[in-house]
């Protein structure tokens, strides 16, 4: 399995990224695919998830209701669009299929820095 993010970078507190990501090399619709971030001296935290075929979607609280998670499965591609950016929220977002949050993760990450 094969996973590259994409899409961070530096923002203004308040402002709205969009993260990419796209898998390779497993049937991607049947995956629930997963978001989670590190930030330097932190515990790995879980984002979002959505699954495969229903696209059934689940929020940590710290996200709710200024993240969405979708995904496109003919792109084989999941995306994380982040809104209202806090400090908070600076970290590498990683994804992956479900279960990877417990791993390390498969790709390199994306940046995402968030300045007050």
């Amino acid at each position: 399995v094969q996973l590259v993010e994409s899409g961070g970078g530096l923002v203004q507190a308040g402002g709205s990224l969009r993260l990419s990501c796209t898998a390779s090399g497993l049937t991607f619709s049947t995956y629930t695919m997963e978001w989670f971030r590190q930030a330097p001296g932190k515990e790995r935290e879980f984002v979002a998830s959505i699954s495969g075929s229903d696209f059934n979607v689940y929020y940590e609280d710290p996200v709710k209701d200024r993240f969405t998670i979708t995904r496109d499965n003919a792109k084989n591609t999941v995306y994380l669009q982040m809104n209202n950016l806090k400090p908070e929220d600076t970290a590498v977002y990683y994804c992956g299929p479900e279960g990877d949050y417990y791993s390390d993760p498969r790709g390199k990450g994306t940046l995402v820095t968030v300045s007050s």
